[in-house]
């Protein structure tokens, strides 16, 4: 009989009868196993192990010595060097002639999550509420955001929670915000595309990027609201009107293709999931997504069919969850998890990490389109970089896809951009 439990982030410390303790970030399985009267615990994310414990955050226990071993974690593969060199950094300071001290993960971020009582905003909230680099978590939503406050407020990570309802309360909650994630909006049902969503959620996402704007112009925004495709270029338009534009600053959230893409490869190849990377480019709507197969790392072969069949799938995947859930709702979950892991990979790039790479659905200059979703390096002021070589050495398959994405791509962002200006232009 198997027991799981999941626990991301820091969430377990594992108290041996010896002096030794395990620091634990990413998710934790607990088996049970035959022959055995008591479960083992099977680590699958980040386990720190630690001697002669220490005080740290949150009571837990550790010290300087600090082992990362990656595997299936919430995280992206790059995580394991990335926060074993941020704990170490600060660990070296004191630890000459086995000098022991503290080792204190530091909460210094505010993040706001806009349209937090929603589908999305539930799991999306509770996952980052569990990032040891969020100092304050705001909590904003027209209504019915009290209760989840309360709710997620009590999990005993560093993070304080606050809410905020209604307009009247969305400039306090955005004053001094470092990241911004916007999941405001009505959902997919059954029968609808990406498309059907726009007018409605392109008004919500113009109200919210003004308040943005004159509130935290500096901020990270991270776009989740659909139609992705066209509401990042609507974020852009606003800003510019305000005058705050940082196209640095600005990400349509394309995660979730990713996620989808490592899964569904890692299934079909049988390979290790931790192990696979799959860049996704073009868009976040059916063919612009274009998952590039050829790159996957590591290296992995595909038949025609193959290439066919999970391409297909990567692309209406979403519709493959709002079918199986039959009307009571869309890729909520999913999409919750791959947010937080892009909101994870901001943080820690904004907290110096030199080695955080994402893909997202940004300004760009790698095609003739003004927006395209490629892998991108974070660094503390956003995009340091677009990675081009991806599109380097296509397929022909991938080739073609690339070329017939681009007139529905190309449709969807001047549809955005046309919003935002005829808005300026009415008001």
């Amino acid at each position: 009989m198997e027991q799981t439990s999941c626990r991301f982030f820091v969430s377990q410390v594992e108290m041996a009868a010896a002096p030794a303790a395990t620091f634990t970030i990413g998710s934790t399985g607990t088996l049970g196993q035959r022959g055995s009267s008591s479960p083992q615990l099977r680590t699958f994310g980040l386990k720190f192990n630690t001697q002669n414990p220490l005080k740290s955050f949150c009571g837990l226990k550790a010290m300087s010595s600090v082992r990362c071993e990656s595997e299936l974690s919430f995280l992206a593969n790059k995580s394991g060097s990335a926060l074993r060199a941020s704990f170490s950094s600060k660990a070296q300071k004191e630890n000459n002639q086995n000098f022991n001290h503290k080792l204190q993960p530091q909460a210094s971020f505010k993040v706001a999550v806009l349209g937090a009582a929603g589908g999305i905003g539930q799991p999306l909230a509770l996952l980052i509420k569990m990032s040891p680099l969020i100092s304050d978590l705001h909590l904003y939503d027209i209504a019915n955001v009290k209760g989840v406050a309360a709710d997620i407020s009590h999990c005993n990570t560093p993070s304080q929670v606050r809410d905020f309802t209604g307009a009247s309360e969305l400039a306090n909650c955005l004053n001094g915000v470092d990241v911004v994630v916007i999941p405001a909006g009505v959902p997919r049902k059954p029968g609808m595309t990406r498309d059907d969503l726009f007018n409605i959620n392109a008004g919500i996402v113009r109200d919210l990027v003004s308040a943005v704007a004159d509130n935290c112009p500096g901020a990270f925004i991270q776009i989740i609201s659909n139609p992705v495709n066209s509401t990042v270029p609507i974020a852009a338009e606003v800003l510019k009107q305000k005058g705050v534009y940082d196209p640095k600053k600005l990400f349509g959230v394309t995660t979730l293709d990713v996620v989808r893409a490592n899964t569904f490869v890692a299934q079909r190849k049988n390979l290790k999931l931790i192990d696979v990377d799959v860049p996704v480019v073009g868009g976040h709507a059916g063919i612009t997504i274009l998952p590039l197969l050829s790159k996957t790392r590591p290296s992995a072969s595909f038949t025609d069919e193959e290439v066919e069949e999970l391409t297909v799938r990567i692309q209406n995947a979403g519709t493959e969850v709002v079918e199986a859930k039959a009307g009571a709702g869309s890729a909520t979950l999913s999409m919750a998890y791959a947010a937080a892991r892009f909101v994870e990979s901001s943080l820690r790039a904004l907290d110096g990490d030199g080695d955080v790479y994402e893909c997202s659905f940004v300004q760009s200059d790698l095609t003739d389109l003004p927006f395209f979703a490629s892998r991108v390096k974070l660094g503390r002021k956003g995009i340091e970089a677009l990675i081009p070589s991806d599109l380097q050495g296509l397929t022909d398959y991938e080739q073609k896809a690339l070329e017939a994405l681009k007139p529905e791509l190309k449709a969807s962002i001047e549809k955005g951009i046309a919003f935002a200006q005829k808005q300026t232009v009415a008001a």
